[in-house]
């Protein structure tokens, strides 16, 4: 037996059961494996679409919202860094090594590639936060997929649920404070930069606007 192996916590005793229950939902519609997990990564991408969106809106819109564009991504960035920190500390096996006798569609991952918190619902959940400060649509939007993403990490087998809520937890806090605070403190540089070479990047042209042959 490894070091990782006798130091490795195991959350089956948290929400095992639920965990079962919906990897049986797997096991009983293997139609949807396949596009389930495709989804789960290819779907990621959604929440930068939606970003990109909440970019390409701020340019008619103020200075302040345009940090806050900037800063979603940052955002994002850090929030799933502070989920691979903690997962090395709390150090949950997946549930593949705990509860290998269920129903699983994705492939079992080397042990050190820890469960707690979900970076992938950690992505999906920071996005949320992020958006809802620049676009409340947009984040009920990501907030839809949030959910759906959530969902679909706990049907393939990879996280329990509450590695999904935890992951959630940690990145709703982590991605709105620091977009706060950093469409605050880069409202004054993207100022400056809306009205040099960045310009057609940071600032929609006035409608009617056009240039000169």
């Amino acid at each position: 037996m490894t070091v990782h192996s006798v130091l490795a916590f195991d959350g089956s005793g948290i929400d095992g059961s639920l965990f079962t229950a919906i990897t049986d939902i797997a096991r009983d519609t293997r139609w949807l494996n396949t596009p389930l997990e495709v989804w789960t990564n290819a779907g990621l991408g959604v929440f930068a679409v939606l970003m990109l969106v909440g970019w390409w809106n701020a340019r008619r819109r103020d200075t302040h919202a345009m940090a806050l564009a900037l800063a979603a991504p940052v955002a994002v960035a850090v929030a799933f860094a502070v989920a691979e920190v903690a997962k090395k500390l709390i150090t949950e096996v997946r549930p593949c090594y705990s509860m290998p006798h269920d129903y699983f569609v994705s492939a079992c991952p080397v042990r050190t590639d820890y469960a707690f918190p979900s970076g992938h619902a950690t992505v999906a959940a920071a996005a949320v936060a992020a958006l809802w400060l620049l676009d409340r649509r947009l984040s009920a939007v990501a907030a839809a997929f949030a959910v759906f993403e959530g969902f679909t990490r706990v049907y393939l087998g990879d996280h329990y649920p509450h590695d999904v809520i935890g992951a959630a937890l940690l990145a709703l806090p982590v991605a709105y404070l620091l977009s706060q605070a950093l469409g605050r403190l880069t409202a004054p540089l993207v100022a400056h930069l809306r009205t040099g070479v960045l310009a057609p990047a940071l600032t929609a042209a006035p409608a009617g606007a056009h240039t000169t042959p």
